[in-house]
């Protein structure tokens, strides 16, 4: 070891010409192995996606347990879109992906997608699909009548931009389910909260909500017990003649619910 340092220092030639030479092999090699990364192989398009596939639906253990590596399967459709950006494959990619976060219930970047696939898009015959699927984005975060309807009322604007644009489309049947079904929901919670404020005697924001149901939800089932409830607010109002025409409009139209029997005591008491 001495003396290899003796020669260096004895001829600065020498040390100067083997610097020189290591470091054209430092740059050979890192060139080397910057080619093999550049001009990785990628699969071919069609065998990415049929990766993707597998991954996405999962492989059984046990069978009785269908494990899914979502994370994977998202990232093999990402190199469709990375690497084919204009075939056929990439399209279908993202919408892959898109459901590939929806089943892993991530919700938010499910949403992403759908959108993102309707703008670039529009004309694409699965529209009508990623539209439907923006909705249960929102409507899966649904918890219960007497929280925040913020998601309920999101799924609902989605499923009405649905049966608006695509009437016809079997993704549309699907939607017009869930949106009756969300319709009942929001105008169960403006009841709740009208009897809320109806128990407390606040007859003003009491009736502002009956009048909203009346308006807003007709024909869910709701009339006539937001009639009946909305003339008793205009009864303890003082506006009792609007108080009586709303209970005969639930005694002459509703006669078989409970609530007609109740107007009409309330008429008789008036006379």
């Amino acid at each position: 070891m001495n003396d290899g340092y003796q020669i260096r220092a004895q001829n600065p030639r020498f040390a100067l010409g083997l610097a020189l030479g290591l470091s054209l092999v430092l740059l050979l090699t890192a060139g080397c192995s910057k080619d093999v990364m550049l001009f990785e192989d990628v699969p071919p398009a069609n065998e990415l996606y049929e990766k993707g596939v597998r991954q996405l639906n999962g492989r059984r253990i046990l069978g009785i347990y269908t494990w899914v590596n979502y994370n994977k399967a998202i990232e093999t459709f990402q190199t469709i879109i990375d690497n084919y950006p204009y075939s056929e494959y990439e399209t279908e990619a993202q919408l892959r992906i898109a459901d590939a976060y929806f089943r892993d219930h991530r919700y938010d970047e499910a949403l992403s997608y759908y959108r993102d696939f309707g703008d670039l898009h529009p004309q694409n015959p699965k529209v009508p699909y990623t539209i439907l699927r923006s909705a249960l984005c929102h409507y899966n975060q649904i918890s219960s009548i007497d929280r925040d309807q913020t998601p309920t009322r999101e799924a609902l604007k989605y499923l009405e931009m649905l049966t608006s644009r695509y009437p016809y489309d079997p993704e549309t049947r699907k939607g017009e389910i869930i949106l009756q079904q969300l319709r009942t929901q929001l105008a169960d919670n403006m009841m709740e909260i009208g009897d809320f404020y109806l128990r407390r005697t606040q007859y003003q924001s009491a009736a502002m909500r009956y009048r909203t149901v009346l308006d807003d939800y007709p024909g869910l089932g709701m009339d006539a017990e937001s009639l009946f409830k909305l003339g008793i607010c205009y009864e303890n109002m003082k506006r009792t003649d609007e108080a009586l025409r709303l209970y005969h409009v639930v005694l002459e139209n509703f006669s078989s619910s409970k609530m007609a029997e109740q107007a009409a005591e309330r008429i008789a008491r008036a006379e």
